[in-house]
């Protein structure tokens, strides 16, 4: 396994889309669709990599970015991030 990744996606066929080609290219792939689940699942082991979802149903996943780079244990912990979002100001945040 080249590391581990969480992908924190709340449509179905973009979360298996992204999984599955992680998967295929040996990654360990644990999946969450809602900030609270990521949260649990960072709780419970610190992935490589997390791919988030700027749109989530319960929180914005950038809040959850914002509460990773809060916290000693996560600050440093790559995120992508995955928006349809094109705006400037939505770049900057």
């Amino acid at each position: 396994m080249s590391g581990s990744i969480l992908v924190v996606e709340d449509e179905p066929a973009i979360q298996e889309l992204v999984s599955f080609t992680c998967a295929s290219s040996g990654y360990k792939v644990r999946r969450a669709e809602t900030v609270g689940a990521a949260q649990e699942a960072i709780r419970s082991e610190l992935p490589d990599l997390v791919i988030l979802d700027w749109m989530l149903p319960d929180r914005g996943g950038i809040d959850l970015l914002r509460d990773l780079r809060a916290h000693d244990r996560t600050r440093g912990l790559p995120v992508i991030m995955l928006t349809a979002k094109s705006a400037e100001t939505d770049r900057v945040a």
